[in-house]
């Protein structure tokens, strides 16, 4: 199907069908780029981590809006594959602060370069940032709202 096949069909969509196709669609597209990895959503949970080492799996359901069960999940797929560690947090024993590895280290740049290609790709450029601004202060004040 080309993208002239598409006009029209979505017109009256809400404005989140279109946030949750451009998520699904980069979801592939990083996918199929490292596939050997058989990682889906997971790449978002081990850039989480990476980028708040430390961060527990309750904060990661709060960002991520996803359930404890599927966080939970993800998490045991990415200690799994060597991606991720847990260790105790020393204020709160019954409590884990993630981490990444070594492994989770290396893989994280590359997955931020294949997502970086893929905004390229459909058409995203630095001239946009105002708008990513925009979207992640909605994406946040939609957390909040659900708190």
């Amino acid at each position: 199907m080309d993208g002239e096949s598409f006009e029209g069909i979505y017109d009256s969509s809400p404005f989140i069908a279109w946030i949750h196709n451009l998520s699904k669609n980069q979801m592939k597209y990083l996918n199929s780029k490292i596939s050997e990895l058989d990682l889906g959503h997971e790449m978002r949970f081990i850039m989480m981590v990476y980028d708040n080492p430390g961060i527990s799996q309750d904060d990661l359901v709060t960002m991520s809006g996803q359930s404890k069960a599927s966080i939970a999940k993800s998490l045991k797929k990415l200690e799994d594959k060597g991606f991720i560690k847990r260790e105790v947090n020393p204020q709160n024993r019954r409590k884990y602060m993630l981490k990444t590895t070594h492994e989770g280290d290396k893989l994280v740049p590359k997955i931020r370069q294949i997502s970086k290609d893929w905004e390229k790709e459909v058409g995203l450029s630095e001239d946009d940032y105002e708008m990513k601004e925009r979207i992640k202060q909605i994406a946040i004040n939609a957390m909040k709202l659900v708190e």
